[in-house]
């Protein structure tokens, strides 16, 4: 008595497969020679955009890392600032127009355990170089908001550290990238101090830089040049800082350390279709995405960054890695304190690129968000416009594209609640300040804000209108 027929069938091959990327020819289950280099081929497309995918974390802080050195950010005692405020000039991922930024690298490679001294009453946070977590300093940190001394130390470090006097903190690159909030202003980021250890007695002079006049951009690249963003990570990086199946992933396409990346004609072609493709399937995670957990609310379009509330993509053991690409494509600052539900503490944020009927959003068409009354912010709200393109604020006469509870002239209504306009000219009988000039021609996506989010965010009994199509 034989196998059964149906069994041999299943562990076989058919003489032609048609797929997706490509139709495939067998000879009794070997290739045929004219399928042989287009199955290498199918196989590198796809080990490049999972490598694009995975690698997202990454290439955005090389980007960022870039866009910064070009305009002067050269060590980590020069930090840039966004004086009076980060404005549509420049290309960053989804930043808001309502709070002062300031930012810098360490280069742990080169300085050793260095100290960051974080000012009190600030916001700030200590990512490495494929943007995952280091530490939280001000508010959300030990400190506690009082300020104080963070220490953060390189990969392998071996020599001595001090008993007390500083938070300190491991990370596993040398390359970290640190934002900082401070809520006093630009003369408390001002007291920010950032040098070696051992220079500690001695600390060097700090240089604060105003990125808000300058353009320049710390986008990620969406076609081949990529996969040189990522290159540059594993060069300057310990191999260990990723673990051996994402290091295995980036060796397939040729990116080894030590190693040059050299790819082929060939392999060139491969990564030129690879990369568009793979930023494709970024957007369509970023913009509508299939996750239901990304979703607030039944029949809605507004949607969550933080799939299941957590910083890691992690829940219960499995790491959602549609999430990590959704978040990393369109944002950037990975902390707890952004993810988990603080009622009265942190912020909270919901974004949508859809009206509701569903359609994407138009830049030639007039638009209303409605915000209920009582809107949950102990500290401020607000809404954002972005280029569905560059995801960065969206670039019209006014370098703010935003509506704000801190602008004095916003208007709310009699029951407190507020409407925003969005559209190409001003609507007749609103306020200029609770309107937002869209371009026509253009897609854009609005970011809703609630610094200091209340109880009613929480468990659902507030929430936003949908972007409704108006008449003019």
């Amino acid at each position: 008595m034989g196998i059964d027929h149906h069994i041999l069938v299943s562990v076989g091959v058919p003489d032609r497969l048609d797929t997706a990327i490509g139709n495939f020819t067998f000879a009794d289950g070997v290739p045929t020679p004219d399928s042989l280099d287009r199955l290498y081929d199918s196989l590198d497309l796809i080990r490049a955009v999972e490598a694009y995918l995975t690698s997202i974390p990454g290439a955005s802080l090389s980007a960022m890392r870039a866009g910064q050195r070009s305009v002067g950010i050269t060590s980590s005692q020069v930090i840039g600032i966004t004086d009076p405020r980060a404005n549509s000039g420049s290309v960053y991922l989804t930043p808001n127009t309502d709070t002062v930024y300031a930012t810098t690298f360490l280069d742990l490679a080169e300085t050793g355990p260095t100290v960051i001294e974080a000012p009190p009453n600030s916001l700030n946070v200590v990512d490495d170089f494929w943007f995952r977590y280091v530490t939280d300093m001000g508010i959300p940190g030990e400190d506690r908001g009082a300020g104080g001394k963070y220490l953060i130390v390189p990969p392998g470090y071996d020599g001595d550290l001090p008993d007390d006097g500083y938070y300190i903190r491991f990370t596993s690159t040398y390359t970290n990238w640190v934002v900082f909030r401070a809520l006093d202003g630009v003369p408390a980021i001002k007291t920010i101090r950032v040098y070696p250890l051992a220079e500690a007695d001695n600390p060097p002079e700090m240089t604060f830089l105003n990125l808000a006049p300058v353009p320049h951009n710390t986008v990620h690249a969406n076609d081949a040049t990529f996969y040189d963003e990522i290159k540059q990570i594993i060069q300057e990086e310990p191999p260990e800082f990723l673990d051996p199946e994402t290091r295995g992933l980036l060796a397939s396409i040729g990116i080894v350390k030590g190693q040059p990346f050299e790819p082929d004609q060939r392999m060139r072609d491969i990564l030129a279709k690879a990369a568009p493709l793979a930023s494709g399937i970024a957007r369509a995670l970023v913009f509508r995405p299939r996750d239901r957990r990304a979703y607030y609310y039944e029949n809605s379009s507004w949607k969550n960054a933080f799939i299941g509330g957590r910083y890691d993509f992690e829940i219960n053991g499995v790491r959602l890695l549609d999430a990590r690409t959704m978040f990393h494509y369109m944002a950037t600052v990975i902390t707890p304190a952004m993810a988990a539900a603080q009622v009265g503490a942190g912020s909270q944020y919901a974004f949508t690129a859809e009206d509701s009927a569903g359609a994407w959003l138009d830049g030639g068409r007039d638009y209303v968000l409605h915000l209920p009354p009582q809107i949950p912010a102990k500290n401020f709200w607000s809404v954002c416009v972005y280029d569905t393109q560059t995801r960065s604020l969206l670039v019209t006469d006014n370098p703010y594209p935003s509506v704000s509870s801190l602008a004095p002239d916003v208007r709310a209504n009699d029951d407190t609640s507020v409407d925003v306009y969005f559209g190409p000219e001003p609507p007749t009988g609103v306020p200029a300040a609770n309107w937002i000039r869209t371009v026509p021609g253009k897609g854009w996506f609005t970011l809703l804000r609630l610094y200091g989010p209340l109880e009613s965010w929480f468990d659902q009994t507030w929430r936003p209108g949908e972007i409704e199509p108006r008449q003019r």
